[in-house]
């Protein structure tokens, strides 16, 4: 197997996209990371697109041939191909261009991400998302992903006392980040009084616990290793990629505050890495809700179960602390076009590796990780990156 380097990224926006069709996002993306990559078009030997739901949100399918179409790639004849996966579908597109790669099948892969979700009612999109649970022993019944997390935050709640405080400190914290962050659908920071009092949505969750609906696309190209410096000064190592499973209904697992998906992709990327907790600089970590954060941090293995909300609260978490999470200002501040998130994570701890994130920048950032979830945690993708 061959080492792996991102080679060039690319970020559209994030927010409510009006006057942007869903392939120009995925386009404006790709010619971004391709720019930025100093190569061309032409050089791209196959392309993956994550998405989950272009079916529902944009009436779309066979997206793997549209964005290849309309990214001027597709007289080229180059394989093309939508992965899914729900929320971590970016997260495997990038690991099937990794895996590509690594294996000597393609020298230069892209990797997208594209979701446009406000194409459609509140309640259609509510539905989409539906899906990424099991539809017909939890969504069928009405079950909807707040309600879902909810379930998994008053389970966490008895068990080790999370506070409300300590809860709503994620919002805060990854508000702070977002408004640093120049694509993230909220750039303005937030109270603690401002979580805590918003509205409702399934208790414990309220409104300000919730990542919001969204558009926005990403793109990652990698390349070699031994290659990377024909088209760029900063390139970064992948040191692991992994994906992990588990039962996609959430009554079946054998903890409901636990993500064992989790759990296991994290231990087998730290096994592929050959690294340590202490060794990462920082981690962008899949916040679908602030429950979600408080989870990953754990079942990664940086603290034990329990401990999350205590470090939270202490700043242990924040821009300047001991393990900088979400910096980019995670799913809740930046947003959360699902089909995109996975690629924007590998972005941001690609710019936090080159020097590159501006106001939000990672003191001697030389290590980061992402973990990306779909569903519940049925599917949970991790990676590491080294700075080369």
């Amino acid at each position: 197997m061959r080492d792996v380097a991102v080679i060039g990224i690319g970020l559209t926006n994030f927010g409510e996209m009006w006057d942007t069709s869903f392939r120009e996002l995925c386009v404006e993306a790709g010619v971004k990371a391709i720019e930025d990559a100093g190569l061309d078009g032409e050089q791209i030997d196959e392309m993956f697109v994550g998405n989950m739901s272009g079916g529902r949100f944009v009436l779309q399918e066979h997206i793997g041939a549209l964005i290849a179409d309309y990214a001027g790639l597709a007289t080229n004849h180059i394989p093309s191909t939508r992965t899914e996966a729900a929320c971590a579908s970016g997260g495997l597109a990038f690991r099937q261009a990794v895996t590509c790669v690594a294996s000597g099948m393609q020298d230069v892969v892209i990797a997208a991400g594209v979701e446009k979700m406000t194409d459609v009612s509140g309640g259609e999109t509510t539905d989409a998302l539906a899906g990424a649970a099991d539809r017909e022993w939890e969504g069928i019944y009405g079950v909807t992903f707040p309600s879902l997390y909810a379930m998994m935050a008053r389970d966490y709640i008895h068990k080790y006392g999370l506070t409300r405080e300590q809860l709503a400190q994620v919002a805060v914290k990854n508000h702070f980040n977002g408004a640093r962050n120049p694509i993230a659908q909220f750039r303005k920071e937030i109270t603690l009084d401002v979580v805590k009092n918003s509205t409702l949505v399934a208790d414990p969750l309220r409104l300000m616990d919730c990542s919001p609906v969204s558009d926005g696309a990403s793109a990652v190209i990698v390349c070699p290793l031994e290659r990377a410096h024909e088209f760029t000064d900063t390139p970064v190592k992948v040191l692991a990629s992994t994906q992990a499973t588990d039962t996609i209904s959430l009554h079946d697992r054998r903890d409901i505050s636990t993500i064992d998906a989790t759990i296991a992709a994290g231990n087998r990327a730290f096994k592929m890495a050959g690294l340590e907790r202490k060794d990462i600089d920082l981690v962008e970590v899949h916040d679908c809700f602030t429950i979600a954060e408080i989870c990953a941090i754990e079942d990664l293995g940086f603290c034990k179960k329990g401990e999350a909300g205590k470090l939270t609260e202490e700043g242990y978490t924040a821009l300047d602390g001991k393990l900088p999470v979400n910096t980019s200002g995670g799913l809740k501040a930046c947003g959360h076009p699902v089909g995109a998130t996975g690629i924007k994570q590998v972005c941001e701890i690609v710019q936090q590796l080159r020097g590159d994130a501006g106001k939000r920048q990672v003191n001697g950032a030389e290590i980061g990780m992402t973990q990306n979830v779909g569903g519940t945690g049925a599917t949970v993708v991790t990676h590491i990156f080294g700075r080369t």
